[in-house]
């Protein structure tokens, strides 16, 4: 059976590369799930959505074949743009990181779609790799303290700079004064200190040393968080 007058309509200005294409499809689809595989392993937070991963695998395959569709016929391109002029996909991504990760798919899709495929696998890995270093290195958070305490002061200020400050030396690397606070009501003052601690743990015996020094009070100790996210 001749299914030429099925294929015809394809050519355009010249007979469609059906194994190209198809290998195209299947190059941007290993690229997609590679790309998948990666925001799998390196999301965090809230955000994660099953259906979004599956979207990196399929766009750009749909990228892909638009690419095939406008390579040889100027016709369907100009109809396609039309289309999409007045199609609009509208959607709120909930992390920045999720833009890159379409923007990715979407140029993968084109350089296999135009059969650039070194460029498409090349520059796949490149980005993946990329992606891993920065989750493994966590590069880019901000880590200036480990540990925020707080207590209440009752002696003199002399008597804190001689008792207390050598007990965080002790145990902080740094140790900035965030607040100190006096009050009308009852004596003493209230105090806030940042540590970056030269061994991150040990918090314990630095709440332990610092209720035990004479004149300290209500000592607490609120472990700080990354403030990549804030």
């Amino acid at each position: 059976m001749n299914f030429d007058w099925f294929f015809q309509g394809d050519y355009g200005t010249a007979p469609l590369n059906w194994p190209a294409m198809i290998l195209a499809l299947l190059v941007a689809l290993g690229c997609g799930q590679v790309l998948a595989w990666v925001y799998m392993a390196t999301h965090s937070g809230l955000s994660y959505s099953r259906t979004f991963v599956n979207a990196l695998i399929v766009m750009p395959m749909i990228v892909s074949l638009v690419m095939t569709v406008l390579s040889n016929n100027l016709v369907t391109a100009f109809g396609m743009m039309a289309v999409f002029a007045i199609v609009r996909f509208r959607n709120i991504l909930r992390d920045t990181l999720d833009t890159t990760y379409i923007l990715s798919t979407l140029v993968i899709g084109m350089a296999s779609g135009t059969q650039k495929f070194a460029s498409a696998i090349v520059g796949c890995s490149l980005v993946s790799l990329t992606l891993l270093y920065l989750y493994y290195t966590s590069f880019g958070s901000r880590h200036r303290y480990d540990v925020i305490v707080n207590l209440h002061w009752l002696r003199s200020q002399k008597e804190l700079d001689d008792e207390l400050r050598p007990v965080l030396g002790r145990h902080g690397w740094k140790v900035q004064l965030a607040n100190q606070r006096a009050h009308d009501d009852f004596p003493g003052f209230d105090l806030s200190y940042r540590l970056l601690l030269r061994d991150p743990n040990r918090v314990g015996d630095l709440q332990s040393e610092l209720k035990a020094v004479d004149g300290a009070s209500r000592v607490s100790c609120i472990l700080a968080e990354d403030e990549s996210e804030i």
